[in-house]
């Protein structure tokens, strides 16, 4: 399979795993909020629900984006190979070293969930909040993990291109 619609294809269905996981994590928060009514279940819906929000909004976004990523990129090898080195590569060094940001805002945010699990043994707001942002943090790390890993096969098929049109 061509590495690009490979690379893209790849993408457009990890965001189709995000927007379910964003639409199953509002629905629980919804049960959450409106059938179980605790402060410990209220307090899990909080991040259940703005991640899922954004879980949502990036995997419609790259969905909807794909396609026309694809035609770009195919357009740069076709006609204009030196496209490659100057824009696609220069973008994928940031989206790579965005995924370096990513991380580690994802494990400070598990690291804060666990926190809040354990400050009490209660079941209280903030341990649900705790419980929440654990679940949501670990979901997104273990997504952008392979989103990072097919970006970096991705990099070398390019590098290894502008190589070959050198």
């Amino acid at each position: 399979m061509n590495p690009v619609v490979k690379y893209f294809n790849g993408e457009k269905a990890e965001s189709y795993i995000f927007i379910l996981i964003g639409v199953i994590a509002l629905a629980m928060a919804l049960y959450f909020i409106f059938a179980l009514k605790t402060s410990f279940w209220k307090g899990v819906a909080i991040p259940f629900i703005i991640v899922a929000l954004l879980e949502f909004i990036v995997g419609y976004t790259i969905v909807i984006r794909s396609p026309k990523d694809i035609a770009r990129v195919e357009t740069f090898i076709q006609k204009e190979s030196q496209s490659v080195k100057t824009i696609e590569i220069p973008r994928m060094e940031k989206v790579l070293s965005n995924f370096v940001i990513y991380r580690y805002v994802e494990i400070a945010l598990i690291i804060l969930g666990i926190a809040l699990m354990y400050s009490s043994m209660n079941d209280t707001f903030w341990r649900g909040i705790g419980l929440g942002l654990f679940i949501q943090a670990s979901i997104v790390l273990s997504l952008d993990f392979f989103a990072e890993r097919r970006g970096h096969n991705y990099m070398v098929y390019l590098q290894e291109f502008t190589e070959k049109h050198e």
